[in-house]
């Protein structure tokens, strides 16, 4: 249960006390919050709810208001994401959606890291050789924002399990690395009646869409593709993830928070030439 209103008063009046005036904002730090938590007999995650919903702001989340307001943080805290595939994508995915605090995420990947993941996943560390991918996720997102609600799973979507996995999440990211996989991540969010944020890269290049139940999308992109992408052959340079990722992470925050999604279409990008360009798409392929 998340915190409400008719919660314990004693914990806001602690809040109060324990505040003080930052740039016209009444900040509330984490020493302050954990105790408040404590004395109220509620998680961290309620009280820093309870904080936002008393007009104070959890310094951790100081630089966020400016962009998203009060009223944006309170949503993304009680907000729950799914991200599927914790890899170059995925991880830096993940790490952007706790230090913006989104209160409950869930993290899906079977794989385990190896040596080639070395140069570009964010999670992966040399002492991480061989650890389940989720599992080093759910740390990761713990040491970043130990607030937040983490359930990670060591599993691999299929059609058949997908809408359970998923099925309290408000939007899904797509950090796959296989169209079947992805095609499958797809029905499964259009079942749920969800979005689905959908990332890709190659080389210097990648693609991000965001695709609402009956949007024309990933199969309509993938139409005549084989199972993997060309990035076997391209290879995956550290900042392309890195780039993709974060604009992956602002799309699920726009659809959570409001905003224009790039929609109907993918952003296409390629940092070799400098080029970025959306490209509109209907059922049939490209326009």
């Amino acid at each position: 249960m998340l915190y409400n209103k008719s919660m314990d008063m004693g914990l806001i009046e602690y809040l109060r006390d324990s505040s003080r005036e930052e740039n016209g904002l009444r900040v509330v730090h984490q020493a302050a919050l954990r105790e408040a938590a404590r004395r109220g007999g509620v998680s961290p995650l309620e009280a820093e709810i309870a904080c936002l919903e008393a007009g104070m702001v959890p310094a951790r989340y100081q630089r966020n208001v400016g962009t998203l307001g009060a009223q944006g943080q309170l949503r993304l805290l009680r907000s729950c994401v799914g991200v599927c595939g914790l890899g170059g994508l995925g991880g830096h995915v993940a790490e952007l959606l706790a230090r913006y605090g989104v209160g409950r995420l869930i993290l899906v990947d079977g794989d385990v890291f190896e040596e080639n993941n070395l140069n570009r996943q964010l999670l992966c560390r040399e002492s991480d050789l061989g650890r389940p991918k989720a599992e080093r996720a759910a740390e990761r997102v713990r040491e970043v924002n130990s607030s937040l609600q983490v359930l990670a799973l060591q599993i691999t979507v299929t059609p058949e399990n997908v809408t359970r996995v998923f099925s309290e999440a408000e939007v899904v990211v797509d950090a796959l690395d296989n169209v079947p996989s992805r095609l499958a991540l797809e029905e499964g969010c259009s079942r749920l009646g969800i979005p689905l944020v959908h990332g890709a890269i190659a080389g210097h290049a990648g693609q991000v869409m965001t695709v609402y139940p009956g949007d024309p999308g990933v199969a309509e992109l993938y139409r005549d593709a084989g199972e993997r992408g060309v990035e076997l052959v391209e290879g995956n340079p550290p900042p392309t993830p890195a780039l993709v990722a974060a604009l992956q992470v602002q799309e699920a925050v726009k659809v959570l928070c409001g905003g224009e999604t790039l929609r109907n279409g993918f952003l296409f990008l390629d940092t070799s030439t400098n080029l970025f360009q959306f490209i509109p798409l209907e059922e049939g392929g490209t326009r």
